[in-house]
């Protein structure tokens, strides 16, 4: 494999890579709920959609991102811009429900999105892209309806790649480790190539890394 996919191993496909089959064990036929859908994680997970044979609902904020979605396999799109988040699940899932979700905005995405589960249903939250440079108390949470938790017997949890790194025990990253690069060594999974920028530019490489809709991550590249 290229170095600039070699580089990006270890996180995003990982992390995708464990959360739908270590954390939630999604099985096929069933849906998954994801957000930020058009991050490389999300991407990642529609792959494995493929391959695992689950479907999948995908959050998104503009309606530009929609297409690529559907391209890469997304069975459906909901786009926050101009649609209600809580009213298409149930408009997609019908009596089949929604079960298991990922998140990687929290806020009040997170919120709607723990509404949409159906009883006993679970949430791993990933990420906050809500909180990002926010000092707003209001966009630091994930404001849960009480009611849901005790009727519901709903679940939300967390998942923090580095903390999984500390607390699994070595047998079992190594196995996940094998996984994720068999994955991508035989085509299943694709990571996009990555934006190569010299250590000096390390400035830029943040900029780049910060700024919403960056395409490739950036990749420092060390020597000729």
């Amino acid at each position: 494999m290229s170095a600039s996919t070699a580089a990006q191993l270890l996180t995003n496909p990982l992390t995708a890579l464990l959360l739908v089959r270590r954390e939630l064990d999604v099985q096929p036929g069933e849906w998954l709920l994801q957000t930020a859908a058009g991050s490389t994680v999300g991407k990642v997970v529609l792959q494995l959609a493929r391959q695992f044979g689950f479907k999948t609902i995908n959050v998104v904020r503009r309606r530009s991102a929609v297409p690529e979605i559907l391209e890469l396999g997304g069975t459906e799109v909901i786009c926050t811009e101009d649609e209600n988040l809580r009213m298409r699940v149930a408009e997609i899932a019908g009596e089949a429900s929604v079960d298991k979700a990922i998140d990687c905005v929290a806020g009040q995405v997170g919120a709607e999105v723990f509404q949409s589960l159906a009883a006993g249903g679970e949430m791993v939250v990933y990420g906050a892209l809500s909180t990002h440079r926010q000092t707003d108390p209001d966009k630091l949470t994930i404001p849960l309806f009480a009611r849901s938790l005790i009727y519901g017997t709903k679940i939300v949890r967390g998942f923090w790649l580095q903390r999984w790194f500390t607390t699994t025990p070595p047998q079992q990253i190594g196995a996940a480790l094998a996984q994720t690069f068999q994955l991508v060594a035989d085509g299943t999974v694709r990571i996009p190539d990555g934006q190569p920028l010299a250590p000096e530019q390390f400035a830029e490489a943040v900029h780049l890394a910060e700024a919403p809709a960056h395409g490739g991550k950036p990749v420092l590249v060390f020597g000729s």
